[in-house]
């Protein structure tokens, strides 16, 4: 890949893929740079991609590649991304929330499991099992908690909390049979003109309705009220038919702790092993979330009993 005064790196995220931006007169596109993990942000990311824009869903498109030194080259959606609108445009809130519920029932609706990349191969999405979500939820106890109890705690930590995380995954009643984007957050949703774009979709898999919802309502990175919570959740139930609001409400409570139980995990991980600790600033904003959602859902008393016992993050109200 050879750079020129008109590449510019660009900001990049938490994986191992590197963005530089190529600027040719009137048109840029990016490049997407990945030596490490080079099949899932390079080949599975555009398969995915191709899905989202064969369903009439703006991702970036394919402009060239070369595989064997690293590289994609795909469409450039800009800067923009709708964190950074809504901090400038925060009375616009409430109707840029949705129109990403509307984007996100337009994800829900996608059927094609499998499609052709540019290896002429087909790759077929994954189902989002009970096992996926187990060992994420691990990251916990994988990489924070070593880090806040001594060895022997920890290990007795872990045990209890492996079984608790088993106990609430077999609770979670809806089938996993939509589209789960997995990173659905406004982070990765990109303002095109009037346009919501869609970005960083590599980890997609068919999960759990409730899961890309979570991502958007709980998001660690975008603090919002209780109230403005509770508006877009309900704003999401009336635009469904025929959804046991009981039973989501159980599977969306079920997968934001678990999920945000992970990304606090993540994010050690991130500051440990690859010195990102930029992202620690995000944990306790993280347990906030957490908190909130265990605090009045019966369902989680011996999971809140236990981190509260462990972790002082946990007793932030």
């Amino acid at each position: 890949m050879k750079f020129t005064k008109n590449t510019k790196k660009v900001k990049g995220d938490a994986s191992f893929r590197s963005f530089y931006r190529i600027k040719k007169k009137s048109f840029s596109s990016i490049i997407v740079h990945s030596k490490k993990d080079k099949k899932l942000n390079l080949l599975i990311y555009d398969a995915v991609n191709k899905i989202l824009i064969k369903n009439n869903i703006q991702a970036p498109k394919l402009i060239s590649e070369d595989y064997s030194k690293n590289f994609i080259e795909i469409e450039d959606f800009g800067n923009q991304t709708i964190l950074d609108y809504l901090k400038k445009n925060k009375k616009k809130r409430f109707l840029i929330f949705k129109k990403i519920i509307k984007l996100l029932q337009k994800v829900q609706l996608i059927k094609d499991q499998r499609i052709l990349n540019f290896k002429k191969k087909y790759y077929v999405i994954p189902k989002y099992s009970s096992k996926i979500l187990f060992k994420e939820a691990q990251l916990f106890s994988k990489w924070y908690s070593p880090t806040i109890l001594s060895k022997f705690n920890h290990l007795k930590f872990q045990k209890e909390y492996e079984k608790l995380v088993r106990l609430l995954i077999k609770k979670i009643k809806l089938k996993n049979d939509v589209f789960v984007h997995r990173d659905f957050h406004i982070s990765n949703l990109m303002l095109i003109k009037n346009e919501i774009g869609l970005i960083d979709s590599q980890d997609a898999l068919f999960g759990n309705p409730a899961y890309d919802l979570a991502s958007l309502i709980d998001d660690v990175r975008f603090k919002s009220s209780k109230i403005f919570k509770k508006k877009l959740f309900n704003l999401y139930l009336k635009s469904q038919k025929n959804l046991n609001n009981k039973i989501f409400k159980n599977d969306f409570e079920i997968i934001s702790v678990l999920r945000n139980l992970k990304i606090i995990g993540i994010f050690t991980r991130l500051a440990i092993r690859d010195d990102k600790k930029n992202y620690l600033k995000f944990i306790p904003y993280t347990w906030s979330l957490i908190n909130y959602r265990t605090n009045n859902n019966k369902i989680f008393s011996e999971l809140k009993l236990l981190l509260s016992k462990n972790f002082k993050y946990s007793m932030i109200k």
